[in-house]
């Protein structure tokens, strides 16, 4: 058995590993990678041929993940993808909003017209992406599947997504049975709308994510006393209105649900809730379909109270004239709207307009990449740059990481500490910046793990 690291070495983006037996070849993930010094056309060159891959197994749908495997179904791969089914409804949502993207940035505004320009290629379009969705079979949490004669593959609940999964691979090869695992990206505790993760089986050989190896989310406070304060401070004593940028999927709903449990139980006067993001209506109607794997408080929530992103003071806009329409609005509300790092989406007219008004606060409740409006914000520039101007920067800016759906440094020791040392291997860590994985990997070395942090393409006979 042999294990390759094809990506998130020593980075973040472009999850992809390469596990081969003998005429068997599975491929873990297949993301877009979307580090600064990568080109986009860079995601066509893969290191093996696709047509080669037999199976791809996908942990969940977030782009990092997912989002080269049309291009990978394009140049060849004729194989099965196996997925969750949450994963597999919210990977064409994700995938087919890439390829707006891609096209997007072929064009720019120019004196009210657009303009082609000599941008990048779409990696993809979306007859690609329908080719890439008829490959997928899903399969049920912790319900044993069998791959072939050598290989058991079973889903195990990571918390992160919805949908979203450890793989633990069990792999007969010549009379000898081990066991790999891949995390994913793991979740965290009591985490909005989300279960918990779970613990993983006993496993040979453990390839971990290490994004948040070093930091620790702060404790104190719960996501609704702290999302009760910001609001009573920015639309109830004084009169504005909350831009909270936050991603489509996975993060509004988490939102959504928190302030409904804060309105729905009189924590607060009623406020105008705007959803203003075509994405999230559409993945909020997938989180309804799986309601069933939502948590625990989630189902009390709507056995007790109804339907958990829904309320009376809440609108999901539906158009681009619902949403320009909300400049108008001059009550106190509160907008929700993507994207979360503020390089795109419906995000930037709310800013436009609001950036330098006294009576708005921008609520940050994700991570923002260096380089970003989002992070030039938080980092407190004066002025900044939207829509081909110069704007001073009047609004009061926040941040909270109580909605970030990563484990922290606590949370990824204590997933690898439920391993046996003695018989766990190797933990391989991989999706993390290279300070985050020292970090993490000094820890688990104190601890006994035997560690390795991959480069890019390294092997490993397993």
């Amino acid at each position: 058995m042999k294990l390759t690291i094809w990506g998130a070495a020593k980075q973040v983006t472009g999850s992809m590993h390469l596990l081969e037996l003998d005429n068997y070849k599975i491929l873990m993930d297949c993301g877009l990678d979307y580090e600064r010094e990568t080109r986009l056309e860079d995601n066509l060159l893969f290191p093996f041929d696709p047509a080669d891959i037999d199976v791809v197994i996908l942990t969940h749908a977030h782009i990092d993940h997912s989002g080269n495997l049309p291009t990978l179904v394009r140049l060849g791969f004729e194989g099965q993808i196996l997925a969750t089914p949450p994963t597999a409804d919210l990977t064409e949502l994700l995938l087919l909003d890439s390829v707006n993207i891609f096209l997007s940035k072929q064009r720019k505004s120019h004196n009210g017209r657009r303009k082609h320009t000599s941008g990048p290629q779409p990696l993809f379009l979306q007859k690609h992406v329908m080719d890439t969705m008829e490959r997928f079979v899903t399969i049920g949490f912790n319900k044993p599947f069998r791959l072939n004669g050598q290989v058991e593959l079973t889903f195990v609940p990571i918390g992160h997504l919805l949908g979203a999964a450890a793989v633990v691979l069990t792999i007969n090869e010549k009379g000898t049975e081990r066991k790999i695992a891949f995390t994913g990206d793991v979740g965290r505790k009591n985490y909005p709308v989300l279960c918990d993760p779970e613990a993983l089986p006993q496993v040979d050989f453990l390839v971990c994510e290490s994004t948040y190896g070093g930091r620790f989310h702060s404790t104190g406070k719960t996501v609704e006393e702290v999302l009760t304060e910001t609001i009573k401070e920015a639309c109830i004593k004084n009169p504005g209105r909350l831009i909270i940028p936050a991603f489509s999927i996975g993060r509004t709903q988490a939102l959504v649900y928190s302030l409904n449990k804060i309105f729905t139980e009189g924590k607060l006067p009623p406020v105008k809730v705007f959803v203003d993001s075509p994405l999230a209506n559409y993945a909020t109607d997938i989180f309804r379909k799986y309601h069933y794997l939502l948590s625990e408080d989630a189902q009390d929530f709507y056995h007790q109270k109804g339907d958990e992103f829904e309320f009376d003071n809440l609108e999901y806009t539906q158009n681009m004239k619902e949403s320009k329409e909300l400049s108008n609005y001059f009550e106190p509300c509160i907008i929700v709207s993507s994207a979360g790092m503020l390089e795109g989406g419906r995000i930037q007219d709310h800013l436009f307009y609001n950036i330098s008004n006294y009576y708005c606060t921008i609520l940050f409740i994700g991570y923002s990449a260096k380089g970003t409006l989002g992070n030039r914000l938080l980092r407190g520039d004066p002025i900044v740059h939207i829509r081909d101007r110069e704007l001073p920067v009047y609004a009061t800016i926040k941040q909270t990481d109580l909605f970030s759906g990563h484990g922290d440094h606590t949370d990824l020791m204590n997933l690898v500490k439920q391993q046996d040392k003695q018989h766990l291997k190797k933990v391989f860590l991989v999706h993390g910046e290279v300070e985050s994985m020292n970090s993490l990997g000094k820890n688990l070395a104190e601890e006994g793990y035997t560690v390795e942090m991959p480069e890019q393409g390294q092997v490993f006979d397993l």
